[in-house]
């Protein structure tokens, strides 16, 4: 498969070598390119053989550089190749629940392994062949984010809506045996795959140990957009206490037994159960945070962390400016309870709970939380400014997933809206530099 380059970075071992935009990449070290992981595997050698064509004239370069060092080659499409797409039809799939006005690219269904390998994305598994499982062992691509739901095979088909995914069991011996690691999701709806199911999953998963690095349980998340679909429901309080009462059972074990509690419930499972989130080291090293594993624990750490370091005149409770955190409803009542518990002389934070109008009122997640939502849910509050999670906006843009930006919620609520990283120390930090904000919007 020929590749086409776009561009030729200054400098580079490829520039130097004569290569020029316009060229196409033919082979490297004698094999096709497939995708970008390919090209990335076989140009990681000091001297790198390349097989390129130029106005039909084939032409082969012998490149020497640094180890590791990129050729400098850029190419139309990231991946080199096209997104794969989901070809599952599982029960409580997110894009199946989208309102009608939410914008085209919000669905689009990938399932494509090689961003899980580049972004950390779920991946079922389903769409991969033997022939690609051969390859993704050749290339060693791990860890891999696997969502497995379910490791009896007949269960997670019906949960996958295809018989493709009865196949998990031998891809993640496959996987294990060419020494491939993966982190390991399983959705869970009430009723379906939680209880005994949850048992085998977790028994088998964990006999997989260390290829399986960690399994994270995640409630189902439903919109109030499932007209047609399956029924399905919410954790209940005694429901989420089961799971944990599961998950603790099997932490305990295997800390023992593997070095590791393995088994890391999302943080929705301990607010919708009213328990306390584990401590800190209880994370261990947090490698399942981005499912919303350990994020307000971790949240809380670096925040005490970085108040710790403040002189003691900026820790006196009350008084001065007031400013509003807006976040979900689930993560609300923890917020209130951190920045209690770390009062700032002259300022006020105050936690401010939207309910989501966009997907509705089941969904309590700050990440979900729209331009329009903080319209509504903060007209009129007076404050000096607004803090917001990052993660309401599109990644490296200002915009919310309604298509609001940020400069038309500042602009509707008149006052800044202020988004803040993930990171304690960044929240902390942004709450200090309040008395800059007036005028910034």
């Amino acid at each position: 498969m020929a590749q086409k380059i776009v561009s030729v970075d200054t400098g580079s071992p490829a520039l130097r070598a004569g290569i020029r935009a316009g060229d196409e990449l033919l082979r490297i070290g004698g094999e096709t390119i497939v995708d970008l992981l390919d090209y990335e595997a076989l140009c990681a050698e000091s001297r790198v053989r390349l097989l390129a064509r130029r106005a039909g004239v084939e032409t082969e370069y012998d490149i020497e550089k640094e180890e590791y060092e990129p050729l400098g080659l850029n190419f139309a499409q990231p991946l080199m190749s096209g997104m794969r797409l989901c070809c599952n039809h599982c029960l409580f799939c997110f894009v199946d629940q989208l309102p009608e006005h939410a914008r085209p690219s919000l669905r689009l269904k990938d399932d494509d392994w090689r961003m899980s390998l580049m972004m950390g994305n779920y991946v079922t598994l389903t769409n991969v062949s033997d022939r690609e499982l051969e390859r993704i062992v050749r290339r060693h691509a791990s860890p891999l984010y696997i969502s497995v739901h379910a490791m009896d095979p007949l269960l997670r088909s019906r949960i996958l809506g295809t018989p493709r995914g009865a196949r998990l069991p031998e891809q993640l011996k496959a996987l294990a045996e060419g020494g491939i690691e993966f982190h390991a999701q399983a959705v869970l709806c009430p009723g379906i795959n939680d209880g005994a199911a949850l048992e085998d999953t977790i028994e088998k998963l964990a006999a997989t140990h260390p290829a399986a690095r960690s399994l994270a349980p995640v409630p189902v998340g439903l919109t109030d957009h499932r007209g047609g679909l399956c029924t399905l429901h919410k954790y209940t309080p005694e429901e989420a206490r089961a799971v944990l009462d599961i998950a603790g059972r099997w932490r305990e074990r295997l800390l023992k037994k593997l070095g590791t509690r393995f088994v890391f419930p999302s943080d929705e499972f301990y607010l919708a159960a009213g328990r306390p989130l584990p401590e800190d080291g209880e994370y261990e090293d947090y490698e399942q945070i981005d499912d919303g594993v350990g994020m307000l624990r971790l949240l809380e750490t670096e925040f005490s962390e970085a108040y710790a370091d403040l002189p003691e005149e900026q820790k006196q409770p009350g008084g001065g400016q007031k400013l509003l955190a807006a976040c979900g409803v689930s993560a609300a009542p923890f917020l209130r309870q951190m920045f209690a518990a770390h009062p700032l002389t002259g300022l006020t934070v105050e936690v401010r709970a939207l309910e989501n109008g966009f997907f509705g009122p089941s969904v309590t997640v700050s990440g979900l939380l729209t331009g329009g939502d903080l319209v509504r849910g903060l007209q009129g509050a007076e404050c000096a400014a607004v803090l917001i999670s990052a993660c309401m906006l599109r990644d490296g843009e200002t915009v919310f997933l309604d298509d609001m930006t940020l400069e038309e919620v500042s602009r509707a609520l008149e006052k800044p809206v202020i988004p803040v990283g993930r990171r304690g120390d960044e929240v902390l930090s942004a709450i200090l530099e309040a008395n800059t904000w007036q005028g910034r919007w």
